[in-house]
């Protein structure tokens, strides 16, 4: 960012003071939420024994099963399963044309950041811990310094709000933490020679396998922060390593311009420099006022923005099961491997006794009976593998991981619409985790609508799908998206659009599904000439998707033959040669005329 400040910086080591005694307190009242993440990520990676408060013998095996990594796994399926697709509808009908070309641009921008692994990876967060959390952002450097919107998954313990809100808007700062290299950051930034390192101790990390060296990297801290200015809330940010502040928006001046081309009184065409907006020292960093995050939860839990993952739910159950799993291991190989008590004064010689290989053993003296006794070892009862079962059935219901949602069925169910309805039932927990996705979804668009509608001042091209699917190049800017003059009283209105959330992808169920569908409605004669009153009274009655295109179709087809059947009384009463002619070649000389169809509707469908 170019920054031109003029005076005394708004933004200094006072304040810098004061917004890191903030991000303590804020890190303080937070380290439960720290912890619980940690531990999450712990059992994520089978290495939920690090957990427990009991770890008993450490030299006993310590079975890790893959219960509840396998809960998390099918979850995610489902998420991406319902890979959502937006669609924007305007408020007015002034904004149509708006909202089209916004949901043909849309996609290209989310193919551009890479969106479907961004959602992906949100959606593990999602799972494991309780929270996914996106970030929208203005990047300047993309684009060879022209800038475009970026789209990120963001780490819950890189990111810090003031403890006890429940929605990350109404904390008073946000603030977002990152370790950085040294030589980036000299490279970028060189008034921090000899200001690096230190203060890496401030950012919780989870327990990676690789051991990270932290030795060459500083902690950069980007502050988001809230002011009330003239009414309305305006959202500042500041870059900053220790005491050195990187850049500010209070402390920018630079007014941002475009050049663009104009004609003069006298017909001469020159260049001029047009401001675009005002300077950031008082418009802030984003005109919608919010922070650039985007939470969302899956079991929401009072008092924190954060939620519970299926770990959190399942954990009890997970850990239950492994001690069990232990225990029967080890007494099994306790069976399998017998132990011997030995008298001290006893004559067998150990090393040929223990050598299965040896067909002879000696013994020194008499041999007692009692020189050499078995170890006994008592097998585990039935009830334990019960007890064992019962609990792995119970994590599959706490989670809503049962057998019908992984595509198995108890015996004796056979038939597909028995099978689908028990998919439908066992599916209710995804479906309602896809819905809270698709809510934050919504607000993530709107999001980049709004980055849209502030920095696209100069126009994009875009290569979109336009009708009949082909390939079009169109080129886009925000001069329609920007506040709009409602005539001489001075008031203004900005554009406001409406977002719906689709399943962007079908799995190859739902084709088959939809296939089916369209081949029945054939076979009922929906499409038939006469049928089409009767084909819409049923379609109002029913749902499924693409309908509305059905209905479409079936209403210009009425359009249609009720001009066609005009057209041939019209030439029956003035023209009979000329209607003797349209009907042979409609229906064919060699054919006799065709039947009118009946007004029976239960007969024609039928």
């Amino acid at each position: 960012m170019e920054v031109r400040t003029t005076g005394v910086p708004v933004i200094g080591e006072k304040e810098l003071r004061r917004a890191a005694e903030i991000l303590r307190r804020y890190k303080q009242g937070r380290q439960n939420l720290e912890r619980r993440i940690i531990a999450d990520e712990d059992w994520w990676k089978l290495r939920q024994w690090r957990q427990f408060a009991d770890k008993g013998n450490p030299n006993d095996d310590r079975p890790a099963s893959g219960w509840l990594f396998n809960v998390i796994m099918g979850k995610h399926a489902d998420a991406i399963a319902a890979y959502p697709g937006p669609n924007i509808r305007p408020r007015e009908p002034d904004d149509r044309m708006e909202a089209q070309m916004l949901s043909s641009i849309l996609p290209c921008i989310l193919e551009q950041n890479d969106f479907e692994e961004v959602y992906s990876d949100t959606c593990w967060q999602k799972m494991k811990q309780g929270t996914g959390v996106w970030g929208v952002y203005w990047d300047q450097e993309k684009l060879g310094g022209l800038g475009d919107i970026s789209i990120r998954p963001v780490n819950v313990l890189n990111l810090v709000w003031e403890p006890g809100v429940t929605d990350i808007q109404k904390s008073q700062n946000v603030f977002y933490l990152e370790l950085e290299d040294n030589e980036t950051l000299l490279a970028a930034y060189p008034q921090l020679a000899g200001k690096l390192g230190g203060s890496s101790g401030l950012l919780a990390r989870y327990r990676t396998d690789d051991a990270v060296d932290l030795s060459e990297k500083t902690l950069v801290v980007d502050w988001y922060y809230k002011k009330r200015v003239e009414g309305r809330t305006v959202l500042h940010y500041c870059k900053y390593v220790g005491q050195t502040v990187l850049y500010a928006t209070e402390n920018d001046t630079f007014v941002p311009s475009v050049t663009r081309e104009e004609v003069d009184a006298r017909g001469e065409r020159r260049l001029v420099q047009v401001p675009v907006r005002g300077p950031a020292c008082e418009r802030g960093l984003y005109d919608d006022g919010e922070y650039p995050f985007i939470f969302d939860r899956l079991f929401p839990i009072e008092g924190s923005i954060c939620g519970y993952g299926y770990i959190d739910i399942g954990k009890g159950a997970q850990e239950q099961i492994d001690r069990m799993d232990q225990a029967i291991v080890k007494n099994t190989i306790m069976s399998a491997t017998p132990r011997w008590f030995r008298r001290a004064d006893g004559s067998v010689n150990e090393q040929e006794y223990a050598d299965w290989t040896k067909p002879f053993v000696h013994v020194d003296g008499n041999l007692g009976q009692d020189s050499l006794q078995q170890v006994q070892v008592r097998t585990l009862p039935a009830v334990c593998v019960q007890v064992l079962n019962s609990k792995i059935e119970e994590l599959k219901w706490t989670t809503g991981n049962t057998d019908v949602t992984n595509g198995q069925v108890s015996s004796g169910v056979t038939a597909a619409s028995a099978i689908a309805a028990l998919q439908e039932a066992s599916g209710r927990s995804s479906r309602a985790a896809t819905r809270s996705a698709y809510r934050a979804y919504a607000r993530m668009i709107r999001m980049v609508i709004e980055r849209i509608r502030q920095f696209y001042d100069l126009p994009r091209k875009f290569r979109i799908l336009g009708a009949g699917g082909a390939e079009e190049y169109v080129s886009y800017c925000n001069a329609h998206l920007k506040a709009q003059s409602l005539g001489a009283d001075g008031l203004l209105r900005t554009p406001v659009f409406d977002v719906t959330v689709t399943t962007q992808k079908h799995t190859e169920y739902t084709k088959l599904a939809q296939n089916e569908l369209a081949l029945q409605f054939f076979q009922l004669g929906f499409f038939r000439p006469g049928m089409e009153q009767q084909a819409l009274a049923c379609l109002d009655m029913m749902d499924f998707d693409g309908k509305e295109q059905v209905l479409q179709k079936i209403r210009g087809g009425t359009q249609d033959a009720l001009w066609q059947r005009m057209a041939l009384t019209l030439a029956q009463r003035y023209e009979p040669e000329l209607f003797a002619s349209l009907t042979d070649s409609a229906q064919g000389p060699s054919h006799p005329p065709a039947a009118r169809p009946r007004a029976c509707p239960a007969q024609n469908l039928s």
